[in-house]
């Protein structure tokens, strides 16, 4: 019986990066419940096994991604590193993430799943407030973060930059600059405001190894 479970698990994970994939490139509106299961190539008797409607589909899909991104954090807390280290890290990945998401698929959320999309964002957004939080308290200990640092501000700063960049894609064109170069100066402007003269040697050393390797890719 576990077995089994774990089997349905599984297909509905695989299911689920799949349907992922087909609203980044279709978006969410245009997709029926007959167009994803002949995409997936099964029958929709099949797709109902797993999910009751669309509206199922869109809250499994947000679980399913609330799940993905929590291993995410909890593997990179378990790495080794300093405070400026995983703030790397933690910031890369929501870049990553940030960066694929279709502008249209984040307007069809809100226009057609307001309810779900804000309890989902609402979640998202505790989960990276806790993990930035913590980084603070770490790097505070470390002695790479100023030590007269009010906590709560300087994460309420940098979550509000998040959102303001992921909920308004016109700034980068209004600014005439790349969303990399808009991510980038916005991780080094808070870096910056919260570290202290060795958190920012040690920021710099690092800004200096990823230009480095990036040169050295691109030859």
């Amino acid at each position: 019986m576990d077995n089994e479970i774990d089997n349905l698990e599984q297909k509905l994970e695989q299911m689920l990066e799949q349907i992922k994939e087909l609203f980044f490139e279709f978006g969410i509106k245009n997709l029926n419940m007959d167009d994803i299961s002949h995409k997936l190539g099964i029958s929709k008797k099949t797709l109902y096994r797993f999910v009751k409607s669309k509206e199922d589909l869109i809250i499994k899909l947000f679980e399913y991604d609330q799940t993905k991104w929590i291993k995410s954090m909890n593997l990179l807390g378990s790495d080794q590193v300093n405070a400026i280290e995983k703030l790397f890290k933690v910031s890369l990945m929501v870049y990553e993430e940030m960066k694929r998401f279709n502008p249209m698929i984040l307007f069809e959320l809100r226009k057609y799943y307001e309810p779900l999309y804000n309890e989902f964002n609402a979640r998202r957004l505790a989960i990276i407030s806790r993990s930035m939080t913590l980084n603070l308290e770490k790097g505070i200990g470390e002695g790479l973060y100023r030590q007269d640092l009010n906590n709560d501000a300087a994460v309420a700063i940098y979550m509000s930059y998040l959102v303001e960049i992921h909920n308004n894609a016109e700034v980068c064109k209004i600014a005439n600059v790349t969303f990399d170069e808009l991510f980038r100066a916005m991780f080094e402007n808070h870096i910056r405001a919260i570290s202290t003269p060795l958190g920012v040697e040690y920021f710099e050393k690092r800004k200096r190894e990823i230009i480095e390797s990036l040169n050295k890719n691109s030859n």
